[in-house]
């Protein structure tokens, strides 16, 4: 269990996962928070106001902060995201290189650490499961990502603390707007519906229908709770773990659950992108056998009780 007094480190802390983390850290007593974060983006504030946080450093002197301060636990969140960019260089710095030598640090001072891998890393693949053999990412940042899971892999006999990857699937929720782009299509959705009352999905693809791509859409506080519960396992449960609900939905089930909240509106299906097939996940659904088998009982919110909970977050508040 967490010590409300504990130290704990979240980077990334302003951005989507990660302050909705310190918001549950800060529900359940934990408030000597330690914030790092780029605030690339200045709006992230409004993501953190309200917050407990007691301290911030920026991730350019996290390593350095670390060796010369107590720290219980780091949560390393911070990433370039953008599953667009192709730039490998910077997404490889940010993505693999600073997380190679964050997990150093923390490993030599044995502090356990918790950080985000992602769903991106399976491909076309329609097997689930945390097995190396299922993992062929399309793009750059999936490569990033299945990079440090793959160092990880292969120093984990060797930690003396908690080295723990959670797989995030479709997490969406409060306090993502800042993404923009990279926003949940329940996000783009809800924001379609409003200007225009009409919600564009993409046309089929990959022998799917019409808005018949399927996800694995978790809502931000499941997700959340799945990965402060890993936090507090020993050190001989390091690995990577899935973070998704073990269902699957349509495009048209998330627009038709936007479109019945608002009782108004309707779907339009455009032209699928030919640049964008090949790059393209047109499924995916988490295996939580792996995390079941440590003894993970919470249950996770339907797509009709995670998005109802959604929308009036965005259109109520």
């Amino acid at each position: 269990m967490n010590n409300t007094k504990d130290t704990i480190i979240v980077t990334g802390g302003a951005g989507f996962i990660g302050s909705n983390l310190i918001s549950s850290l800060n529900s359940i007593g934990c408030t000597n928070i330690v914030l790092s974060d780029y605030f690339v983006n200045g709006k992230q504030v409004s993501n953190v106001n309200g917050l407990q946080i007691n301290d911030f450093v920026s991730p350019d002197n996290l390593c350095e902060y670390i060796e010369n301060h107590h720290v219980d636990k780091i949560f390393h969140l911070g990433a370039c995201s953008d599953t667009t960019e192709w730039n490998g260089e910077y997404m490889l710095k940010r993505n693999f290189s600073f997380s190679k030598n964050l997990l150093r640090v923390c490993v030599s001072k044995k502090i356990p650490f918790v950080y985000a891998s992602s769903a991106s890393v399976y491909g076309l693949n329609k097997k689930f499961n945390e097995n190396p053999l299922n993992e062929k990412p399309l793009n750059i940042y999936g490569f990033s990502k299945l990079l440090f899971d793959n160092f990880v892999r292969s120093q984990l006999s060797s930690f003396e603390s908690l080295v723990c990857g959670v797989r995030y699937f479709n997490v969406f929720g409060a306090n993502e707007s800042h993404k923009q782009g990279m926003a949940s299509v329940i996000y783009h959705f809800n924001n379609q519906l409003l200007s225009s009352e009409v919600i564009k999905i993409f046309r089929g693809s990959h022998s799917f229908g019409d808005g018949g791509h399927l996800r694995d859409f978790i809502e931000v506080g499941d997700a959340i709770d799945l990965t402060i519960w890993l936090s507090n396992r020993s050190r001989n449960d390091s690995g990577i773990y899935n973070c998704g609900t073990g269902v699957a939905r349509t495009f048209n089930d998330v627009a038709q659950l936007v479109i019945n909240w608002h009782k108004k509106g309707r779907i339009e299906y455009i032209d699928f992108p030919n640049a964008l097939l090949p790059f393209y996940q047109p499924y995916t659904c988490a295996d939580l056998s792996r995390v079941n088998s440590l003894g993970y009982k919470n249950s996770f919110k339907t797509l009709e009780e995670g998005v109802n909970r959604y929308m009036n977050w965005l259109n109520v508040n």
